[in-house]
């Protein structure tokens, strides 16, 4: 068991394919297979939220890690989710893990859909969290409502997340400050900022996804895994009906919609989200 939590698990290096990429593990080993978790646009280590990693780590163990080219990790960032995978994929297999769990959220649930289509035997089960399939509904691009947050001014750059994770009431605001607050609480071995290459290219790999195509959803048939998939009431970044294509298309699917939310309702309800994270896990639903 290590004694580490999110906010203090050393940030470790591994060389993958000529880059050194960075992560944090911690967490309880043996018993159970890692948890690893696929970032949110632009997102980086810093950003994932100890209220629902800490609880976790007390029973298996949580790898975070920059893909290529995101944050303190070396490269280009990849242009296509194909791309991503493939080097996350190679980022697991530089760490020598022969089977995981998926925890993948917002754009990192694609990565996750197609790391399970690439290497099916590498995975156990999967978590999608503000999701969709490919060519979903309004996923090639991001809705008026979204372009004109990213172009709004904030006091300080985070509290975008507070109009794009949360809902526009005052439970889900409140939410989100708090939220807001684990995020900036680590103090020292702090991420670094992503460099002005990554919104280009992460842009172009969520269009690439969400092109729509005569075959879109076929994909979706042979990820036989079970799939835990997570949304928001309203999810403006990728709307909730994607999630709810994801259950009617994936085989071994269930759908776990939280009112009062959007694109970040697993940070508003960690609590019990944690709770459904674990019977999942466990196999008990």
């Amino acid at each position: 068991m290590s004694n580490h939590t999110h906010n203090t698990a050393p940030t470790q290096f591994v060389k993958v394919n000529g880059n050194k990429f960075a992560y944090r593990r911690f967490g309880k080993t043996g018993g159970h297979l890692p948890l690893v978790f696929f970032q949110h646009f632009t997102g980086t280590l810093d950003n994932w939220d100890s209220a629902v990693l800490d609880p976790l780590s007390q029973e298996r163990e949580i790898i975070i890690f920059d893909n290529k080219g995101i944050a303190s990790s070396e490269g280009e960032p990849p242009h296509t989710i194909a791309e991503i995978a493939r080097d996350a994929e190679a980022f697991i297999d530089a760490l020598e893990l022969k089977k995981v769990d998926l925890f993948g959220f917002s754009m990192g649930s694609f990565v996750a859909q197609q790391i399970a289509l690439d290497r099916p035997g590498l995975v156990r089960k999967i978590i999608l969290v503000g999701s969709g399939p490919r060519g979903g509904e309004d996923l090639e691009t991001f809705l008026p409502e979204v372009w004109a947050l990213f172009e709004k001014t904030y006091a300080q750059p985070d509290e975008l997340l507070l109009d794009t994770f949360f809902a526009p009431t005052a439970t889900s605001q409140a939410a989100g400050k708090l939220f807001l607050d684990r995020i900036r609480s680590r103090k020292e071995d702090k991420d670094i900022a992503i460099s002005d290459k990554v919104v280009p290219a992460q842009l172009a790999a969520i269009s690439e996804w969400g092109k729509k195509r005569p075959d879109s959803f076929d994909y979706l048939a042979k990820i036989t895994h079970p799939v835990l998939v997570v949304t928001g009431k309203k999810d403006i970044i990728f709307p909730t009906i994607n999630s709810y294509l994801l259950q009617q298309h994936l085989p071994d699917a269930q759908l776990l919609l939280y009112p009062d939310s959007n694109h970040g309702s697993q940070y508003q309800f960690h609590q019990h989200f944690v709770v459904q994270v674990r019977l999942f896990l466990n196999g008990n639903i």
